[in-house]
């Protein structure tokens, strides 16, 4: 072999791995596990926009059983909850909720080529089935076009089945 061919190979697969990033590009969550009956930060990542063009809205659409749930404002981002009650009052704490935030909403803008974080905060209930997964659908509204992760896996799928799947955490035992 020619040192020109070595190097045209070594070229393809040290870039290989990375012609599959775009597929890999989702609405993610940045801690994906933690232990029911505790409190949890869901920092959503959000990549990229949408066929190139600008992000202006990411709403979170709030799980149940992921309740006491206050979000993070940013600077240049309009924010809104929505509060609906529970379809059961919540034991959190030494109180019972019967209603709380249902989801949350930013709009702002932001650029393809740049990337953010949007945190909410709240707490796992005991409600929750440790070893399952708890899904936290996101839509992603640009310019041009949205996207919508919100796919949650049927049995024996994963998130990998689906094109635009909801991010999730695996819900851990209570750590008391």
């Amino acid at each position: 072999m020619t040192l020109r061919t070595l190097l045209a190979l070594a070229g393809i697969t040290i870039l290989a791995p990375f012609q599959a990033a775009p597929a890999l590009a989702h609405a993610t969550l940045e801690v994906t596990q933690a232990p029911i009956k505790s409190s949890y930060k869901a920092t959503i990542r959000v990549g990229h926009g949408c066929q190139g063009s600008a992000t202006l809205k990411v709403r979170v659409r709030i799980p149940e059983g992921y309740i006491a749930v206050k979000p993070m404002p940013k600077a240049g981002w309009a924010l809104e909850t929505i509060r609906a009650p529970y379809p059961q009052p919540v034991k959190y704490y030494d109180e019972t909720l019967k209603e709380g935030v249902r989801e949350v909403i930013w709009t702002g803008k932001l650029l393809d080529e740049h990337y953010d974080e949007f945190v909410v905060r709240g707490y796992l209930s005991d409600a929750l089935e440790p070893g399952s997964r708890l899904y936290i659908p996101v839509v992603q509204e640009c310019e041009t076009g949205t996207h919508r992760w919100i796919e949650i896996p049927a049995p024996g799928k994963s998130a990998d089945d689906y094109k635009e799947p909801a991010p999730s955490v695996k819900l851990l035992p209570a750590t008391n």
